[in-house]
Protein backbone atom coordinates (compact mmCIF):
# COMPACT_ATOMS: atom_id res chain seq x y z
CA UNK A 1 0.00 0.00 0.00
CA UNK A 2 1.51 3.31 -0.97
CA UNK A 3 2.13 5.87 1.76
CA UNK A 4 0.80 8.98 0.14
CA UNK A 5 1.00 11.77 2.73
CA UNK A 6 1.81 14.99 0.87
CA UNK A 7 2.63 18.58 1.79
CA UNK A 8 -0.56 20.64 1.97
CA UNK A 9 -1.30 24.23 1.04
CA UNK A 10 -1.02 25.11 4.76
CA UNK A 11 2.69 24.09 4.69
CA UNK A 12 3.75 26.80 2.20
CA UNK A 13 4.10 30.57 2.53
CA UNK A 14 1.72 32.13 0.00
CA UNK A 15 2.03 35.83 0.93
CA UNK A 16 2.22 37.87 -2.30
CA UNK A 17 2.69 34.72 -4.38
CA UNK A 18 0.58 33.37 -7.24
CA UNK A 19 -0.99 30.01 -6.38
CA UNK A 20 -2.33 27.97 -9.31
CA UNK A 21 -4.97 25.65 -7.84
CA UNK A 22 -6.68 22.83 -9.75
CA UNK A 23 -10.17 22.42 -8.26
CA UNK A 24 -13.11 20.22 -9.23
CA UNK A 25 -15.93 22.63 -10.07
CA UNK A 26 -17.66 20.06 -12.32
CA UNK A 27 -21.08 20.95 -10.89
CA UNK A 28 -24.49 20.06 -12.36
CA UNK A 29 -26.24 22.91 -14.22
CA UNK A 30 -29.88 23.10 -15.33
CA UNK A 31 -30.91 24.15 -18.85
CA UNK A 32 -30.79 27.83 -17.81
CA UNK A 33 -27.21 27.54 -16.57
CA UNK A 34 -28.15 27.57 -12.87
CA UNK A 35 -26.10 25.41 -10.49
CA UNK A 36 -28.36 22.71 -9.02
CA UNK A 37 -25.84 21.40 -6.44
CA UNK A 38 -22.88 23.53 -5.28
CA UNK A 39 -21.33 20.89 -2.98
CA UNK A 40 -18.11 20.66 -5.01
CA UNK A 41 -17.61 24.43 -4.79
CA UNK A 42 -18.23 24.42 -1.04
CA UNK A 43 -15.80 21.51 -0.53
CA UNK A 44 -12.98 23.60 -2.07
CA UNK A 45 -13.55 26.63 0.18
CA UNK A 46 -11.11 25.68 2.99
CA UNK A 47 -8.16 25.47 0.54
CA UNK A 48 -9.26 28.64 -1.26
CA UNK A 49 -9.59 30.60 2.00
CA UNK A 50 -6.22 29.34 3.21
CA UNK A 51 -4.58 31.11 0.25
CA UNK A 52 -6.54 34.38 0.15
CA UNK A 53 -6.67 34.86 3.94
CA UNK A 54 -2.85 34.68 4.01
CA UNK A 55 -2.41 37.24 1.22
CA UNK A 56 -1.86 34.87 -1.69
CA UNK A 57 -2.99 35.60 -5.26
CA UNK A 58 -5.20 32.73 -6.37
CA UNK A 59 -5.70 31.39 -9.89
CA UNK A 60 -8.35 28.65 -10.02
CA UNK A 61 -8.71 26.17 -12.89
CA UNK A 62 -11.30 23.45 -13.45
CA UNK A 63 -13.19 21.53 -16.11
CA UNK A 64 -16.97 21.27 -16.38
CA UNK A 65 -18.80 18.60 -18.36
CA UNK A 66 -17.48 17.08 -21.54
CA UNK A 67 -17.00 19.79 -24.17
CA UNK A 68 -15.47 18.73 -27.50
CA UNK A 69 -12.20 20.55 -26.81
CA UNK A 70 -12.17 22.82 -29.85
CA UNK A 71 -13.27 26.12 -28.33
CA UNK A 72 -15.95 27.63 -26.08
CA UNK A 73 -19.32 25.93 -25.66
CA UNK A 74 -21.55 28.32 -23.65
CA UNK A 75 -23.47 25.56 -21.86
CA UNK A 76 -20.21 24.35 -20.26
CA UNK A 77 -18.94 27.80 -19.23
CA UNK A 78 -17.66 28.23 -15.67
CA UNK A 79 -19.17 31.76 -15.49
CA UNK A 80 -22.05 30.62 -13.19
CA UNK A 81 -19.45 29.01 -10.90
CA UNK A 82 -17.52 32.30 -10.64
CA UNK A 83 -20.74 34.04 -9.57
CA UNK A 84 -21.56 31.39 -6.96
CA UNK A 85 -18.00 31.35 -5.61
CA UNK A 86 -18.10 35.13 -5.27
CA UNK A 87 -21.29 34.80 -3.16
CA UNK A 88 -19.77 32.07 -0.96
CA UNK A 89 -16.52 34.00 -0.38
CA UNK A 90 -18.31 37.35 -0.07
CA UNK A 91 -15.72 38.99 -2.30
CA UNK A 92 -15.30 39.54 -6.05
CA UNK A 93 -14.04 36.65 -8.16
CA UNK A 94 -12.61 37.69 -11.52
CA UNK A 95 -13.64 35.42 -14.39
CA UNK A 96 -11.32 34.98 -17.38
CA UNK A 97 -13.11 34.30 -20.66
CA UNK A 98 -10.29 31.99 -21.82
CA UNK A 99 -7.74 29.60 -20.29
CA UNK A 100 -4.30 30.65 -21.58
CA UNK A 101 -5.43 33.54 -23.83
CA UNK A 102 -4.99 37.31 -23.45
CA UNK A 103 -7.91 37.76 -21.02
CA UNK A 104 -6.60 35.12 -18.61
CA UNK A 105 -3.06 36.50 -18.83
CA UNK A 106 -4.19 40.09 -18.16
CA UNK A 107 -6.38 39.09 -15.20
CA UNK A 108 -3.65 36.95 -13.63
CA UNK A 109 -1.10 39.78 -13.99
CA UNK A 110 -3.53 42.25 -12.38
CA UNK A 111 -4.14 40.04 -9.30
CA UNK A 112 -3.58 41.67 -5.91
CA UNK A 113 -2.90 39.76 -2.65
CA UNK A 114 -6.19 38.18 -1.53
CA UNK A 115 -7.56 38.32 -5.09
CA UNK A 116 -9.11 35.41 -7.01
CA UNK A 117 -9.42 34.69 -10.71
CA UNK A 118 -11.22 31.66 -12.17
CA UNK A 119 -10.11 30.60 -15.65
CA UNK A 120 -12.66 29.44 -18.23
CA UNK A 121 -13.25 25.67 -18.63
CA UNK A 122 -9.90 23.92 -19.17
CA UNK A 123 -11.47 21.45 -21.57
CA UNK A 124 -12.36 24.20 -24.05
CA UNK A 125 -8.66 23.95 -24.97
CA UNK A 126 -7.54 20.78 -26.79
CA UNK A 127 -4.31 20.76 -24.76
CA UNK A 128 -6.06 19.77 -21.50
CA UNK A 129 -7.20 16.26 -22.45
CA UNK A 130 -4.06 15.67 -24.57
CA UNK A 131 -1.72 16.54 -21.70
CA UNK A 132 -0.07 19.10 -24.04
CA UNK A 133 3.27 20.33 -22.58
CA UNK A 134 3.03 23.77 -24.27
CA UNK A 135 -0.47 24.42 -22.83
CA UNK A 136 0.86 23.28 -19.43
CA UNK A 137 3.99 25.44 -19.71
CA UNK A 138 1.93 28.63 -20.19
CA UNK A 139 -0.28 27.89 -17.15
CA UNK A 140 2.75 26.95 -15.03
CA UNK A 141 4.65 30.11 -16.06
CA UNK A 142 2.10 32.32 -14.26
CA UNK A 143 2.47 30.72 -10.84
CA UNK A 144 4.87 30.35 -7.92
CA UNK A 145 3.03 27.44 -6.25
CA UNK A 146 0.87 24.59 -7.62
CA UNK A 147 -1.94 23.09 -5.55
CA UNK A 148 -4.05 20.03 -6.48
CA UNK A 149 -7.43 20.06 -4.75
CA UNK A 150 -9.35 18.20 -7.48
CA UNK A 151 -9.74 14.65 -6.19
CA UNK A 152 -12.40 13.77 -8.78
CA UNK A 153 -9.79 13.96 -11.57
CA UNK A 154 -6.73 12.64 -9.67
CA UNK A 155 -6.83 9.34 -11.57
CA UNK A 156 -6.58 11.15 -14.93
CA UNK A 157 -3.56 12.28 -16.97
CA UNK A 158 -5.02 15.68 -17.98
CA UNK A 159 -2.53 18.52 -18.48
CA UNK A 160 -3.73 20.45 -15.41
CA UNK A 161 -3.22 17.33 -13.24
CA UNK A 162 0.16 16.06 -14.52
CA UNK A 163 1.90 18.22 -17.16
CA UNK A 164 1.38 21.49 -15.24
CA UNK A 165 3.02 20.33 -11.98
CA UNK A 166 5.78 18.70 -14.08
CA UNK A 167 6.37 22.08 -15.76
CA UNK A 168 6.69 23.76 -12.34
CA UNK A 169 9.90 21.98 -11.55
CA UNK A 170 11.62 23.41 -8.48
CA UNK A 171 8.51 25.27 -7.27
CA UNK A 172 6.34 24.00 -4.39
CA UNK A 173 3.69 21.46 -5.50
CA UNK A 174 1.17 20.62 -2.78
CA UNK A 175 -2.29 19.17 -2.15
CA UNK A 176 -5.32 21.07 -0.96
CA UNK A 177 -7.19 20.00 2.16
CA UNK A 178 -9.80 18.07 0.19
CA UNK A 179 -7.29 15.83 -1.60
CA UNK A 180 -5.33 15.42 1.66
CA UNK A 181 -8.50 14.17 3.37
CA UNK A 182 -9.35 11.77 0.52
CA UNK A 183 -5.83 10.28 0.65
CA UNK A 184 -6.09 9.91 4.41
CA UNK A 185 -9.35 7.96 4.29
CA UNK A 186 -9.14 6.09 1.00
CA UNK A 187 -5.51 5.09 1.28
CA UNK A 188 -4.23 5.25 4.86
CA UNK A 189 -7.33 4.05 6.75
CA UNK A 190 -7.70 1.15 4.31
CA UNK A 191 -4.05 0.22 4.70
CA UNK A 192 -4.57 -0.27 8.43
CA UNK A 193 -8.32 -0.62 9.14
CA UNK A 194 -9.94 -1.26 12.49
CA UNK A 195 -11.70 -4.62 12.29
CA UNK A 196 -14.20 -6.00 11.50
CA UNK A 197 -13.73 -4.24 8.15
CA UNK A 198 -16.86 -4.45 5.96
CA UNK A 199 -17.24 -3.30 2.34
CA UNK A 200 -20.63 -2.88 0.64
CA UNK A 201 -20.56 -2.84 -3.15
CA UNK A 202 -23.55 -2.13 -5.37
CA UNK A 203 -24.22 -0.73 -8.79
CA UNK A 204 -25.09 -2.33 -12.10
CA UNK A 205 -22.02 -4.13 -13.35
CA UNK A 206 -19.59 -6.66 -11.94
CA UNK A 207 -17.22 -5.63 -14.73
CA UNK A 208 -16.91 -2.09 -13.28
CA UNK A 209 -16.03 -3.44 -9.86
CA UNK A 210 -13.94 -6.61 -10.55
CA UNK A 211 -10.67 -5.06 -9.40
CA UNK A 212 -12.26 -3.51 -6.34
CA UNK A 213 -14.01 -6.75 -5.30
CA UNK A 214 -10.74 -8.65 -5.77
CA UNK A 215 -8.75 -6.17 -3.75
CA UNK A 216 -11.34 -5.84 -0.97
CA UNK A 217 -11.61 -9.62 -0.62
CA UNK A 218 -7.89 -9.48 0.25
CA UNK A 219 -8.27 -6.82 2.94
CA UNK A 220 -11.87 -6.98 4.25
CA UNK A 221 -13.58 -9.33 6.69
CA UNK A 222 -16.86 -9.17 4.74
CA UNK A 223 -17.81 -7.92 1.27
CA UNK A 224 -21.58 -7.42 0.82
CA UNK A 225 -22.96 -7.38 -2.72
CA UNK A 226 -26.09 -5.51 -3.86
CA UNK A 227 -27.43 -3.75 -6.93
CA UNK A 228 -27.86 -5.34 -10.34
CA UNK A 229 -24.45 -6.99 -10.20
CA UNK A 230 -25.91 -9.44 -7.67
CA UNK A 231 -27.92 -11.02 -10.54
CA UNK A 232 -24.72 -12.02 -12.35
CA UNK A 233 -23.69 -13.86 -9.19
CA UNK A 234 -27.18 -15.48 -9.12
CA UNK A 235 -26.66 -16.75 -12.67
CA UNK A 236 -23.25 -18.11 -11.65
CA UNK A 237 -25.02 -20.15 -8.94
CA UNK A 238 -27.48 -21.52 -11.50
CA UNK A 239 -30.30 -19.20 -10.41
CA UNK A 240 -33.04 -17.57 -12.48
CA UNK A 241 -32.91 -13.81 -13.02
CA UNK A 242 -35.95 -13.15 -15.24
CA UNK A 243 -35.53 -9.91 -17.17
CA UNK A 244 -33.04 -8.44 -14.68
CA UNK A 245 -30.04 -6.42 -15.78
CA UNK A 246 -27.27 -9.01 -15.97
CA UNK A 247 -23.87 -9.70 -17.59
CA UNK A 248 -23.99 -13.29 -18.93
CA UNK A 249 -20.39 -12.99 -20.19
CA UNK A 250 -19.17 -12.33 -16.62
CA UNK A 251 -20.61 -15.50 -15.06
CA UNK A 252 -17.24 -17.32 -14.98
CA UNK A 253 -15.68 -14.29 -13.36
CA UNK A 254 -18.44 -14.19 -10.73
CA UNK A 255 -17.75 -17.88 -10.01
CA UNK A 256 -14.05 -17.18 -9.52
CA UNK A 257 -14.83 -14.31 -7.14
CA UNK A 258 -17.18 -16.58 -5.14
CA UNK A 259 -14.50 -19.27 -4.91
CA UNK A 260 -11.90 -16.75 -3.84
CA UNK A 261 -14.21 -15.03 -1.36
CA UNK A 262 -15.83 -18.05 0.27
CA UNK A 263 -17.76 -16.90 3.32
CA UNK A 264 -16.30 -13.39 3.08
CA UNK A 265 -18.41 -12.67 0.00
CA UNK A 266 -22.01 -12.14 1.13
CA UNK A 267 -24.77 -12.25 -1.51
CA UNK A 268 -28.45 -11.26 -1.21
CA UNK A 269 -30.89 -13.90 0.08
CA UNK A 270 -34.00 -12.26 -1.39
CA UNK A 271 -34.93 -9.81 -4.15
CA UNK A 272 -37.61 -7.14 -4.53
CA UNK A 273 -38.95 -7.49 -8.10
CA UNK A 274 -41.27 -5.61 -10.42
CA UNK A 275 -42.90 -6.46 -13.73
CA UNK A 276 -42.08 -3.06 -15.29
CA UNK A 277 -39.63 -0.23 -14.70
CA UNK A 278 -42.03 2.14 -12.93
CA UNK A 279 -42.96 2.89 -9.32
CA UNK A 280 -46.55 1.64 -9.77
CA UNK A 281 -45.64 -1.74 -11.33
CA UNK A 282 -46.74 -5.03 -9.76
CA UNK A 283 -44.25 -6.06 -7.11
CA UNK A 284 -43.17 -9.17 -5.25
CA UNK A 285 -40.38 -10.44 -3.06
CA UNK A 286 -38.75 -13.73 -4.06
CA UNK A 287 -35.76 -15.75 -2.82
CA UNK A 288 -32.52 -14.71 -4.57
CA UNK A 289 -32.05 -16.59 -7.85
CA UNK A 290 -35.78 -17.30 -8.23
CA UNK A 291 -36.93 -14.30 -10.28
CA UNK A 292 -39.71 -15.47 -12.65
CA UNK A 293 -39.74 -14.73 -16.38
CA UNK A 294 -41.23 -11.31 -17.14
CA UNK A 295 -40.05 -9.93 -13.77
CA UNK A 296 -37.00 -7.88 -12.95
CA UNK A 297 -34.97 -7.44 -9.77
CA UNK A 298 -34.92 -3.80 -8.67
CA UNK A 299 -33.61 -3.98 -5.08
CA UNK A 300 -32.33 -6.30 -2.37
CA UNK A 301 -35.22 -7.80 -0.40
CA UNK A 302 -36.13 -6.99 3.24
CA UNK A 303 -34.40 -10.10 4.65
CA UNK A 304 -31.14 -9.15 2.89
CA UNK A 305 -31.49 -5.56 4.12
CA UNK A 306 -31.87 -6.83 7.72
CA UNK A 307 -28.92 -9.19 7.38
CA UNK A 308 -26.66 -6.49 5.85
CA UNK A 309 -27.67 -3.93 8.50
CA UNK A 310 -26.74 -6.44 11.23
CA UNK A 311 -23.27 -7.04 9.70
CA UNK A 312 -22.73 -3.28 9.29
CA UNK A 313 -23.70 -2.59 12.92
CA UNK A 314 -20.90 -4.85 14.15
CA UNK A 315 -18.25 -3.31 11.88
CA UNK A 316 -15.47 -0.96 12.98
CA UNK A 317 -14.59 0.23 9.45
CA UNK A 318 -17.11 0.43 6.58
CA UNK A 319 -16.59 1.31 2.92
CA UNK A 320 -19.65 1.72 0.69
CA UNK A 321 -19.65 2.14 -3.08
CA UNK A 322 -22.80 1.73 -5.17
CA UNK A 323 -26.53 1.60 -4.35
CA UNK A 324 -28.40 -1.61 -3.48
CA UNK A 325 -31.17 -1.03 -6.03
CA UNK A 326 -32.95 1.58 -8.10
CA UNK A 327 -32.74 4.13 -5.29
CA UNK A 328 -34.19 6.97 -7.42
CA UNK A 329 -37.52 5.10 -7.67
CA UNK A 330 -39.42 4.30 -4.45
CA UNK A 331 -40.19 1.71 -3.15
CA UNK A 332 -36.99 0.25 -4.67
CA UNK A 333 -34.92 2.60 -2.54
CA UNK A 334 -35.62 0.57 0.62
CA UNK A 335 -32.43 -1.53 0.46
CA UNK A 336 -30.18 1.48 -0.12
CA UNK A 337 -31.97 3.33 2.71
CA UNK A 338 -31.51 0.40 5.13
CA UNK A 339 -27.79 0.22 4.37
CA UNK A 340 -27.35 4.00 4.64
CA UNK A 341 -29.20 4.07 7.95
CA UNK A 342 -27.16 1.19 9.39
CA UNK A 343 -23.95 2.99 8.39
CA UNK A 344 -25.20 6.27 9.89
CA UNK A 345 -26.12 4.57 13.18
CA UNK A 346 -22.92 2.54 13.50
CA UNK A 347 -19.84 3.65 15.43
CA UNK A 348 -17.58 2.56 12.58
CA UNK A 349 -15.24 4.74 10.56
CA UNK A 350 -17.43 5.04 7.46
CA UNK A 351 -16.16 5.96 4.01
CA UNK A 352 -18.65 6.55 1.21
CA UNK A 353 -17.24 6.25 -2.32
CA UNK A 354 -18.38 9.09 -4.58
CA UNK A 355 -20.98 8.90 -7.33
CA UNK A 356 -24.37 7.33 -6.59
CA UNK A 357 -23.53 6.33 -3.00
CA UNK A 358 -22.59 9.91 -2.17
CA UNK A 359 -25.80 11.12 -3.83
CA UNK A 360 -27.85 8.57 -1.84
CA UNK A 361 -26.25 9.53 1.50
CA UNK A 362 -26.90 13.23 0.75
CA UNK A 363 -30.47 12.63 -0.42
CA UNK A 364 -31.31 10.57 2.68
CA UNK A 365 -29.85 13.24 4.96
CA UNK A 366 -27.10 11.08 6.49
CA UNK A 367 -24.06 12.93 5.06
CA UNK A 368 -23.16 14.43 8.46
CA UNK A 369 -23.45 11.02 10.19
CA UNK A 370 -20.63 9.34 8.26
CA UNK A 371 -16.89 9.88 8.58
CA UNK A 372 -16.07 10.73 4.99
CA UNK A 373 -18.03 11.19 1.76
CA UNK A 374 -15.66 11.04 -1.21
CA UNK A 375 -16.00 13.70 -3.90
CA UNK A 376 -14.85 11.44 -6.72
CA UNK A 377 -16.65 8.35 -8.02
CA UNK A 378 -14.07 7.04 -10.51
CA UNK A 379 -11.16 8.32 -8.45
CA UNK A 380 -12.37 6.72 -5.21
CA UNK A 381 -12.84 3.38 -7.00
CA UNK A 382 -9.35 3.64 -8.49
CA UNK A 383 -7.88 4.37 -5.06
CA UNK A 384 -9.82 1.48 -3.48
CA UNK A 385 -8.29 -0.73 -6.18
CA UNK A 386 -4.86 0.44 -5.00
CA UNK A 387 -3.97 2.24 -8.23
CA UNK A 388 -1.13 4.74 -8.14
CA UNK A 389 -1.96 8.29 -9.24
CA UNK A 390 0.69 10.18 -11.23
CA UNK A 391 -1.12 13.42 -10.33
CA UNK A 392 -0.46 12.73 -6.63
CA UNK A 393 2.92 10.95 -6.88
CA UNK A 394 4.66 13.98 -8.39
CA UNK A 395 3.63 16.35 -5.58
CA UNK A 396 5.95 17.17 -2.65
CA UNK A 397 5.98 14.59 0.15
CA UNK A 398 5.15 15.65 3.69
CA UNK A 399 8.27 16.00 5.83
Amino acid sequence: MQKMAKKTIADVDVQGKVVLMRVDFNVPLDENGNITDDRRIRMALPSIRSVIDRGGKLVLMSHLGRPKGDGPEPKYSLAPVARRLSELLDRPVEFASDTIGPDAEAKVKALQPGGVVLLENLRFHPGEKKGDPEFARVLASWADIYCNDAFGTCHRQDASMVAVPQAMDGKPKVVGFLVAKEIKYLSEVLANPERPFVAILGGAKVSDKINVINRLLDVCDRVLIGGAMAYTFSLAQGGKVGNSLVEPDKVDLARQLMEKGGEKLVLPVDTHCGDAFRPDCNKMIVPAGQIPDGWEGFDIGPETARKYAEIIRQAKTVVWNGPMGVFEMPPFDAGTKAVAQAIAESDAISIIGGGDSAAAIEKLGFADKVTHVSTGGGASLAMLEGQRFAAVDLLDDAE
